[in-house]
């Protein structure tokens, strides 16, 4: 933790000795006022499956790391963690992932999920609407959350699906008052990422400064096989 441009020292955050049996990490955090902020992760269960967790520090106090509710029914397949936290003000926030279901799909089945926390308490995780359409591939991630600074449920998500031709594309999906939209494929990537079986393309940054005004960035693969 930094607070008037001092950093603290490294701590383990609380409750992973209850949760954590072979391996732990933070992935992101976010914090929208000092003292409160929110930290994303992944921890190893006693069966040797993944699972994602999240922590919560208010007014400075770091209480202990949780699961992510609801996740483990979706995560039938053992393998689940959070990508990005973003939090738009102190106990308002959404988490976004990835998890895996049980497939004979030689390349494995996992799907994207967000859960969203409002006034301190975190909802079930739900894979993000629209991507079950999309994702005919069997693969699916959120690479990146962002919330709006106001606090009422307005946020953005991106990542990539695979489509049936096993091609990884990029979508975006948003968030308002509290309520998600389906997901979509980024306008203009599925012209621009045109690699052939090769090609891929993911949405790997989005930032929103208020609700409905956000922008993403990442790649896709040209024609020659590049990545743009």
């Amino acid at each position: 933790m930094c607070s008037s441009d001092l950093w603290g020292a490294a701590t383990q955050i609380p409750g992973f000795a209850a949760l954590d049996a072979r391996g732990a990490f933070v992935s992101s955090v976010s914090c929208p006022s000092a003292g409160n902020c929110n930290a994303g992760g992944q921890y190893t269960d006693s069966s040797g499956h993944t699972q994602a967790f999240v922590a919560e520090q208010v007014n400075g106090t770091w209480n202990d790391a949780i699961p992510v509710s609801g996740l483990a029914t979706l995560n039938t397949g053992g393998d689940a963690f959070i990508t990005s936290v973003s939090c738009g003000s102190a106990g308002n926030c959404v988490a976004g992932g990835e998890y895996s279901v049980t497939s004979s799909a030689a390349n494995g089945n996992t799907q994207a999920f967000v859960a969203y926390e409002a006034n301190n308490t975190w909802g079930d995780a739900i894979e993000v609407p629209g991507t079950a359409a999309l994702n005919a591939g069997n693969g699916a991630q959120v690479t990146s959350v962002s919330c709006t600074p106001d606090g009422v449920g307005n946020c953005a998500v991106g990542g990539f699906y695979t489509d049936s031709f096993g091609i990884r594309q990029a979508f975006v999906a948003d968030e308002v008052s509290g309520v998600w939209d389906d997901a979509i494929e980024v306008p203009g990537t599925g012209a621009l990422n045109a690699g052939g079986v090769l090609a891929e393309a993911q949405a790997e940054s989005v930032s929103c400064s208020s609700a409905g005004n956000c922008a993403v960035g990442g790649f896709y693969t040209d024609s020659s096989g590049n990545l743009q």
